[in-house]
């Protein structure tokens, strides 16, 4: 069982990891816009980290709700640019 939750957490993080930085290489958005994920990504590393120091209570608080955050808004900017994109495309 615990490997099952370990994997399932390096699966989540890796799939964070992606998210966040597709958005920080998309141009055509503001710089506040692209790096926040990666910053809410980069806040709940460090909380998660807290643990090794024995202070599980910031990390179960913060660290999920901000991973979920960064991936809802890494999704919402990457569909908006597919959007975009395909009103731009002539219809054939």
């Amino acid at each position: 069982m615990l490997l099952a939750v370990a994997a399932f957490g390096i699966a989540f993080f890796c799939f964070v990891l992606w998210c966040s930085v597709t958005v920080a290489r998309m141009r055509d958005l503001p710089p506040w816009r692209r790096f926040l994920p990666l910053s809410l990504l980069l806040v709940a590393t460090g909380a998660s980290l807290l643990r090794s120091v024995d202070i599980p209570q910031v990390a179960d608080a913060v660290a999920f709700p901000l991973n979920l955050t960064a991936v809802l808004l890494s999704l919402k900017e990457i569909r908006g640019r597919r959007h975009r994109r395909e009103a731009v495309r002539p219809a054939p």
